[in-house]
């Protein structure tokens, strides 16, 4: 197997992680409150990665006053928002319409940037996010028909918005970060940040489901952990339009996962949303905009 294929393999499996994180979260949302859950997701994560970064040598830099404001910030947004707000709009909305929904990411992102860095839009670009507008539509304008809602839709989009705005807080840092040095340090301060928001939820109170324990287990192990180093190892393989590509399959694996483990009916809205976001995503890359690399905000 040459190295190419390789690391088309590895992109591809660290697409699949990045889908079920949507069935993993709609099955924690039947059993544990969001921010329990994530902080209990980052607490059996930020360990094993400390081991790796151990194993690796990897080194954390110094940082400025500055890059530790940014980091911060960052994993409130992309570590604690984004997965409070999948967590919490699953427990509305079906996960097929969440995972066509999360596919818009690197065309968000794109979006952000032109909106807070002024950059100019390409026209590939602004192709791209209305062919993502109308893959979100094509769920939003039918929401009720399989088992979706429009606040849950509204607050998975939130969670896209906050995944978008830890990538372009990530060319705000003025330091060099090693990819599994940064994953580490957002593990870190996510599980801090989560914790003590979770002192409000009282999620003994609740009742825990043994089913949403387990999804958090797989959550912080497979797609924490393992996505990561499936991702930077094929995306160091392959060039970054062709990783890019790849991003298009996680909306994809995530409806096919919902309706093979969760049984949801995939209906036209579904597909619709599915081809007008591959769509989006093929054209972002072959445009030549600015790739999206999964962060450790994930």
């Amino acid at each position: 197997m040459s190295r190419q294929v390789q690391g088309y393999l590895y992109l591809a499996l660290a697409m699949l992680t990045v889908g079920s994180t949507v069935v993993a979260s709609k099955l924690i949302a039947s059993g544990l409150p969001p921010f329990s859950a994530t902080a209990l997701r980052f607490a059996i994560a930020f360990p094993v990665l400390l081991l790796l970064m151990w194993a690796t040598g990897a080194r954390l830099p110094r940082f400025s006053r500055h890059d530790r404001l940014i980091l911060i910030i960052q994993a409130g947004a992309g570590s604690v928002g984004y997965t409070t707000l999948l967590i919490s709009g699953l427990s509305l909305t079906s996960a097929a319409d969440a995972g066509v929904i999360i596919g818009t990411l690197p065309v968000v992102s794109a979006a952000i940037s032109i909106l807070l860095l002024r950059e100019r839009p390409q026209r590939g670009l602004l192709l791209a996010v209305a062919l993502a507008t109308a893959g979100v539509l094509s769920i939003a304008v039918t929401p009720d028909a399989a088992g979706g809602s429009l606040l849950g839709n509204a607050l998975i989009f939130l969670a896209v918005v906050c995944e978008g705005l830890f990538i372009l807080l990530n060319k705000r840092l003025k330091t060099e970060i090693a990819p599994l040095a940064q994953s580490t340090l957002m593990a870190g301060i996510g599980f801090i940040v989560a914790a003590i928001s979770a002192i409000f939820e009282a999620p003994f109170a609740h009742g825990i489901s043994a089913s949403a324990v387990a999804a958090v287990v797989y959550y912080a192990l497979v797609p924490t952990v393992g996505g990561f180093l499936l991702w930077y190892a094929g995306a160091e393989r392959v060039s970054g339009t062709e990783a890019a590509l790849f991003t298009a399959l996680a909306p994809v694996s995530a409806v096919i996962l919902a309706f093979i483990i969760l049984g949801e009916p995939v209906g036209f809205s579904q597909i619709a949303g599915i081809a007008c976001v591959f769509a989006a995503v093929l054209g972002l890359a072959f445009a030549g905009s600015r790739t999206v690399k999964l962060a450790g905000g994930r």
